[in-house]
């Protein structure tokens, strides 16, 4: 299990008396001050006013939202990576990131499968030629996984020796190498590990990339070729299966990775961010959701019923474990709350623009911590996202979710669940440990937490608790339709 290290920031000051004159006041300094105090007052009584006629709870979620969107601007200067810019002929590897290698190779490139090479023909002796060995995939401190990973070999040669690599198929544009191996399966490590890095590194070409797969499935195609097609104009190619010798000018092996699920403006050529990322989402699925929605023509009905009524999705497990134990009471919670409910149950095999369509159409999400909180990315700003956190998860449900979940400009509630509502309770009781002080069985080891609280736990949500979370969301979202909704008025 990563270990990280959290900075904490205080927004504040503490104020300190002192210097000369600070115990008296003059007279024209007084009148300044009753002055200050009184436009304070007025400024109180505009700002507090919308409180009394709206409510708080409303507005103060409103307030909360609109702080954390803040966050979004995407104008941070751009800060050059390593090996951006090299002279024709060289093979440049940065290897100071902490999760992934990157290697660039500019001049005569091309693949040699066979001995999982990927060559550079070059007869300059002024650059450096010392052959690099890379696993283009991006947990690299994770040794367990990593020794599963394809190696490449990157090897300078001279062109008289290289009669043995003539080139096949000649591409115009550059390429970009890396493995959907190691934890690819997992749908959260799909777009962590995978779709999201290869966002950062190839989204400056414009879709003008080819992108060569190591280890490359038919399925991992299938699923996400609706993203890649937004990112690449190119057919993908099979390093190990396409025995042909592909050749280019330059070369990116490996992915840059920024943070869990998202994307950081600063380090992007362009500035984009988790939000530009999105955008591809969306137009990558658009011409398929347009079928989606010609199917549902008939149910006029039901269309017109989501319209009045807010949509909340519960993402329902699967599997045996972290499973909403009294899931259909929820529900009905729901919608005696004013939302219309959707159970969305993924399978491996679900089409991800269908999973998408209802994501994306929905007000409020609900989940119970889980690789598949990884969907929250298929939400539209300003939605509501509920996760709830089963005992011992906390550090992970905000660290790979909670947080990433913000910078989209999510409505993000952590919802920590008490003891009494863990399956856990009932096995050790409210002395044990594991009830008591999850951090030490954490603290035992990633095996621990996996058996324990991963696998190990179910929840029974308290729905009275549950409610006012329910409310806030329900208030939050008509509100939210509202100030969407009063600009097109006002078009009309």
């Amino acid at each position: 299990m990563v270990q990280y290290q959290r900075l904490i920031i205080h927004h504040g000051r503490k104020e300190e008396s002192g210097g000369s004159g600070g115990c008296c006041y003059s007279k024209r300094a007084k009148q300044k001050f009753r002055c200050l105090l009184f436009l304070s007052f007025l400024s109180c009584c505009f700002v507090m006013s919308p409180y009394y006629l709206f409510g708080f709870s409303t507005l103060s979620l409103l307030d909360s939202f609109r702080r954390e969107i803040e966050g979004l601007s995407s104008n941070e200067p751009f800060n050059t990576p390593l090996c951006s810019e090299i002279s024709n002929g060289t093979i440049c590897c940065d290897r100071t990131g902490l999760r992934s290698d990157i290697c660039v190779m500019k001049g005569d490139i091309r693949t040699n499968s066979a001995s999982s090479s990927v060559f550079l023909v070059t007869a300059s002796t002024k650059n450096n030629t010392k052959p690099e060995k890379i696993k283009p995939y991006t947990r690299k401190w994770e040794t367990s996984v990593m020794d599963t990973v394809q190696e490449l070999n990157l090897i300078t040669k001279d062109p008289k020796k290289s009669s043995d690599s003539v080139c096949d198929v000649y591409h115009d544009v550059p390429a970009v190498f890396f493995s959907t191996g190691g934890y690819t399966g997992n749908v959260y490590h799909e777009f962590n590990d995978g779709i999201i890095p290869l966002f950062i590194t190839s989204q400056h070409y414009n879709k003008k990339v080819v992108f060569v797969i190591v280890e490359y499935h038919d399925w991992w195609e299938m699923k996400y070729g609706d993203i890649v097609s937004q990112l690449s104009d190119y057919p993908l190619v099979d390093f190990s299966g396409d025995a042909r010798t592909h050749c280019f000018k330059e070369a990116t092996v490996g992915l840059r990775i920024h943070d869990e699920l998202t994307v950081n403006s600063s380090l992007v050529i362009g500035n984009q961010t988790i939000v530009d990322f999105r955008n591809v989402l969306d137009r990558g699925y658009t011409h398929r959701i347009l079928s989606l929605i010609q199917e549902e023509t008939e149910a006029k009905v039901t269309a017109l019923d989501y319209k009045k009524k807010p949509k909340l999705v519960i993402l329902s497990r699967n599997g045996s474990s972290r499973a909403i134990l009294n899931e259909k009471l929820l529900v009905e919670l729901a919608e005696e709350t004013g939302f219309n409910v959707e159970v969305l149950r993924p399978q491996k095999t679900t089409e991800m623009a269908k999973i998408y369509w209802s994501l994306n159409r929905s007000d409020v999400m609900i989940g119970v911590h889980g690789a598949a909180m990884t969907h929250f990315l298929f939400l539209k700003p300003k939605t509501v996202f509920i996760q709830i956190i089963p005992l011992g998860t906390d550090w992970a449900a905000e660290t790979y979710y909670g947080e990433p979940a913000k910078k989209l400009g999510l409505k993000y509630i952590g919802y920590k669940i008490a003891p009494k509502e863990s399956s856990l309770y009932e096995e050790y009781g409210k002395d044990d440990p594991v009830i008591r002080d999850p951090d030490s069985l954490n603290d035992k080891g990633w095996e621990y937490t996996k058996k324990i609280y991963l696998q190990g736990q179910n929840v029974k949500v308290d729905l009275r608790r549950f409610r006012e979370t329910l409310t806030r969301s329900y208030d939050f979202t008509i509100r939210r339709r509202f100030r969407e909704e009063v600009p097109r008025l006002h078009v009309t």
